[in-house]
């Protein structure tokens, strides 16, 4: 099925002299200038499913500090404005205050914080219905939190507490809500995308076979990774898998540019990674991951794209993070110029302008939000630290398939009550 009607990336110049490849002519009266639609024209007769995707390439690897203006942003409502600001302002105060207390010995283990990419998950998740996925990595705090999980339950799994999103098992990294399907956050780079690849599948499968599914068409599923992630084999398989089947899956690249302390640019042999989706025979596309408005209008078109049953698209947005790798990071590797650059984009900052600047909202009207998230983030601290630590006899629960198994013996108490247990005397 032609993808020329994803559109998303029309604001975004073309690099085919970058790239190396030619021009394309003029299109004709009345054609489409979606960027598909040209690529289409330009390759399609090599190969009818590859079209490759136009996009920007980043100031960064470009080395282009003056890059081409953006147009304007495209039309949001004060409705929909204000809630882009409050959950994106919720993100960054829950993460603060995750900084406060991991330092504080509330939390354990490592703690990787989120600020400075929150216009990539604030872009895609709000647009998601209750019944789509999201998979995540260990930076997952956020992720949870835009699909709705009610951030005391966020706060009291890094606690480590019963009354957490994960009864205290999860931890940070670890933040999984069936009611939200929210999949887990997965702590080794790219574990994560079989899972949701899984679970695109079993959303066409409900759709196709059980015909299962809602009205709006088929339920998507977004893998949220890093670029740290697209040399991994995994990343690969699951790109054609996807692709093969045209799974309802969005691939989205956070590319903060480095991989712990590796700089993406000495890591790849080909720093733009928006095109190992075309290579695939899918959209790839590239957006500036620190305006949350054009990462919307990317993430509508491509989530549209797979409820309708056209298959994945993989999307590369270049986003950085204000912190090091985790509270244990130091961050001294990256040259202060280039944090001052990226903090100078800050998106919640860029957002609020916006809002101001289009009278979609007051001053005040954004304080009272910010006060709100405070509050909340308050509530959610007092929350976690009252409630109950999980009791022992929950140590081995959700570990074994068969509960009469390892976990519980014979006279139907936990192993783990057990004293020689502990002691590795017991009888197994």
């Amino acid at each position: 099925m032609a993808a020329a009607s994803f559109t998303a990336a029309k604001f975004l110049a073309p690099v085919a002299a970058r790239s190396g490849g030619e021009r394309a002519p003029p299109l004709p009266a009345g054609a489409s200038s979606s960027p598909f639609a040209r690529a289409l024209r330009r390759g399609g007769a090599h190969h009818p499913r590859l079209r490759t995707a136009l996009a920007v390439s980043s100031d960064v690897l470009a080395g282009n500090k003056a890059a081409q203006a953006a147009p304007a942003h495209p039309d949001v409502t004060r409705e929909e404005a204000l809630e882009l600001y409050e959950d994106m302002v919720l993100g960054r105060v829950f993460e603060d205050m995750c900084a406060q207390m991991y330092y504080r010995g509330k939390m354990f283990g490592f703690v990787h914080l989120y600020n400075g990419q929150e216009a990539v998950s604030t872009g895609f998740i709000k647009l998601l219905n209750q019944a789509d996925c999201v998979v995540s990595t260990y930076r997952d705090h956020v992720h949870a939190l835009s699909k709705g999980v009610p951030a005391r339950s966020v706060m009291a799994e890094l606690f480590g507490k019963a009354t957490g999103c994960c009864r205290g098992q999860g931890g940070s990294m670890h933040m999984f809500s069936a009611p939200h399907n929210v999949l887990g956050g997965f702590a080794f780079i790219g574990e994560g995308i079989p899972v949701a690849t899984g679970a695109a599948f079993a959303a066409k499968y409900r759709h196709e076979v059980l015909k299962e599914s809602g009205p709006d068409g088929l339920d998507v599923t977004l893998a949220f990774f890093g670029d740290g992630t697209c040399n991994n084999g995994q990343f690969f398989e699951c790109l054609n898998m996807a692709q093969l089947w045209k799974l309802p899956i969005v691939f989205v690249v956070e590319n903060n540019l480095w991989a712990i302390g590796m700089s993406h640019l000495r890591a790849t042999s080909d720093p733009e990674i928006w095109k190992k989706g075309p290579a695939f025979g899918m959209p790839g596309v590239h957006v500036d991951g620190m305006d949350v408005l054009k990462v919307r209008e990317v993430a509508k078109e491509a989530i549209e794209r797979a409820r309708r049953g056209e298959g994945p698209t993989l999307v590369e947005c270049e986003t950085y993070r204000f912190r090091g790798h985790s509270l244990a990071d130091p961050d001294e590797l990256r040259k202060p110029d280039e944090k001052t650059h990226y903090a100078a984009r800050d998106p919640i900052t860029a957002l609020k302008k916006y809002i101001i600047e289009q009278n979609l909202g007051t001053e005040s009207e954004l304080k009272s939000i910010e006060k709100k998230i405070d509050d909340v983030v308050e509530e959610a601290v007092e929350f976690a630290d009252a409630s109950p630590h999980p009791p022992r006899s929950q140590l081995l629960e959700n570990v074994f398939a068969d509960p009469k198994g390892f976990g519980i013996g014979p006279d139907g108490k936990y192993r783990c009550e057990d004293p020689k247990f502990t002691q590795g005397t017991a009888q197994v």
